[in-house]
């Protein structure tokens, strides 16, 4: 029986999960207290809670049992009763987790100056993407189309929940996120228009770079290069070319355009885009075999006809995974645009190193990550289902 087997039938994987769980909350801090947001802090680990804590150590107990106990059922149920009583188990031993650090967060800074911090660390953050992690697998094995979708909503609508009541907000990245909570809203929208608009380019691009039946060598070479050229000196180099192109004609200065802000920022994702969506199209068209073609041509079908009711409708598959690449790319790359003024989330991943703020990294870094999470679950849903596979 190989080692990969083993793991399936539940022999070594659950004893490694509550190893590695035990070993992130017993081993390593799980908040650091600091005098304010710039210095690093001292740790707070859970044995802390024996002494000058009294919460924190049975509430962390508490939250290692549950786990135990998923993992105990999660090796040995066979059913999915037995499952979904693991899946239970391990998202409140989750909700319970996140109480805990963030009713330990206040305990900690009561009569504390307010520029002090209680900041999530290592262990945290290890334990709750194990949490997270053991959830998803989970789920999987659950086999209930939209499971996974509905617990990471549940997650977030109790960390909405938990948040207005106060419960999360000593935490420093609940702290950071009050401080900017407009700010944060306007860089999530500019930012799902920047990777968005750049998406739609491409695609246009790369629909018109296909039409070039003669020069499709030379399109892959054009394509393939931009991939070796760094992000930023592509923007830096697009600034220049647009700065350069205002100087000669002052026309489309005073009709609003700048070598700054979206423009460039849109252009130069959508340049790094154009490979996925123009391969994805090509294999697309290719998908039907010559015996379909053959048919539709007998039949008398006109070319475009057969593009539009044959090629496209038997490659949609390849197409929605070249779509789903590239918004996941788009989404990333779009991060980058803060650096020529195009605003978005990124401002805020920026700000914070600027100003040393992990936190405010974060504040800026996490709903990026969600963002290409849900948009890369969706398009493979939408591909799987339009292949005919099981989700």
């Amino acid at each position: 029986m190989t080692p990969a087997t083993e793991d399936r039938r539940g022999g070594i994987g659950p004893p490694l999960f509550a190893a590695a769980f035990l070993g992130a909350v017993y081993g390593l801090p799980l908040l650091r207290i600091a005098k304010n947001r710039l210095v690093v802090g001292e740790p707070v680990y859970a044995l802390d809670g024996l002494g000058a804590l009294p919460g924190f150590g049975p509430e962390i107990k508490a939250v290692a049992g549950l786990v135990l106990g998923a993992v105990l059922l999660a090796r040995i149920g066979r059913t999915r009763i037995g499952v979904g009583a693991a899946t239970v188990l391990l998202a409140l031993a989750l909700a319970l987790l996140m109480l805990a650090l963030g009713s330990t967060a206040g305990d900690l800074l009561a009569g504390e100056p307010p520029a002090a911090r209680a900041g999530l660390a290592s262990g945290a953050w290890t334990a709750l993407l194990l949490l997270a992690g053991g959830l998803a697998h989970l789920a999987r094995r659950m086999a209930v189309p939209g499971l996974g979708g509905a617990l990471a909503a549940a997650f977030l609508g109790f960390v909405a929940l938990a948040g207005s009541t106060g419960t999360l907000g000593s935490l420093s990245l609940a702290v950071e996120f009050a401080a900017r909570k407009d700010v944060v809203g306007e860089a999530l929208v500019r930012h799902l228009l920047l990777s968005g608009s750049a998406v739609l380019l491409a695609v246009g691009g790369a629909v018109l770079l296909s039409l070039w039946r003669r020069g499709q060598g030379l399109v892959e070479v054009l394509v393939g290069g931009i991939q070796v050229v760094p992000a930023l000196a592509l923007l830096g180099a697009l600034v220049a070319v647009a700065s350069g192109l205002l100087r000669a004609v002052p026309a489309l200065r005073e009709a609003g355009l700048g070598a700054l802000g979206p423009v460039p920022a849109v252009i130069g994702i959508a340049a790094y885009l154009l490979l996925p969506l123009w391969r994805g199209l090509a294999l697309a068209l290719a998908a039907p075999d010559p015996a379909t073609l053959d048919a539709a041509e007998a039949l008398g079908l006109p070319s475009q006809t057969i593009l539009f009711q044959v090629r496209l409708p038997i490659g949609a598959g390849i197409l929605l995974g070249a779509l789903r690449v590239a918004c996941v790319q788009g989404i990333g790359l779009a991060t980058l645009g803060a650096l020529v003024g195009a605003g978005g989330l990124g401002g805020i991943v920026f700000d914070g190193m600027a100003q040393f703020a992990p936190d405010l990294i974060l504040l800026g870094a996490i709903p990026i990550v969600a963002l290409s999470l849900v948009v890369e679950r969706t398009l493979s849903l939408a591909e799987d289902r339009w292949r005919g596979t099981p989700a």
